[in-house]
């Protein structure tokens, strides 16, 4: 038995007994107006993202300049192929040349400019932080009004990684110097483009 084994084996044995059921989380009133497309995308740019539409031609005009400028997309939607295939990636590390990644997010939230995304959404979870830019389709229909809306949904429970991302990486020194990109990805696009049927 590995060492890995060992301690999970503790940790189930060792699990108290009983039905511990979560808290309710509150419903509280939302920060933002009706127009929650508006809403999420005055957020976003607030954080340092920015929010484009669906050319009428080019799905993708408004990321154009940053898709052909990129050596390796790694692309986890059937709207772009890309030309490294996240499903072959066996390693985390193999994404770390990702110039930019295109993913769909399950959903955004008005009140913070949030994405969320899970490890079917990802396929390698790392892409969306190793990758140097990131575009994410949204379909304008699924942008919730707040956080709490956001926990009531059902992938919260049942995926084994969900994660919001809030624009680009950023981080700021003493003097309040404020620089993207420094830990992760230089910059996040959403797309706002509905599902394909």
């Amino acid at each position: 038995m590995s060492a890995r084994d060992a301690i999970l084996a503790d940790i189930r044995r060792n699990l108290p007994a009983g039905d511990f059921p979560l808290p309710e989380v509150p419903l509280f009133e939302p920060l933002v107006g009706d127009d929650l497309v508006a809403e999420f995308g005055e957020r976003l740019k607030r954080m340092g993202g920015r929010v484009v539409a669906p050319g009428p031609g080019d799905v993708f005009a408004g990321v154009r300049e940053r898709l052909d400028g990129a050596k390796v997309i790694a692309s986890a939607v059937p709207e772009l192929t890309g030309n490294r295939d996240l499903r072959s990636v066996r390693y985390p590390q193999e994404v770390e040349d990702v110039d930019v990644a295109v993913v769909r997010a399950v959903f955004g939230i008005a009140e913070t400019g949030s994405v969320l995304f899970t490890q079917d959404q990802l396929i390698v979870n790392a892409v969306a932080y190793l990758a140097q830019h990131l575009i994410v389709l949204l379909d304008p229909s699924d942008i919730l009004p707040n956080v709490q809306a956001a926990y009531r949904r059902s992938e919260f429970g049942r995926s084994a990684y969900a994660v919001l991302h809030t624009g680009p990486s950023a981080t700021a020194d003493i003097e309040g110097v404020l620089i993207h990109g420094a830990q992760g990805v230089r910059s996040l696009t959403v797309v706002m483009l509905p599902r394909m049927a």
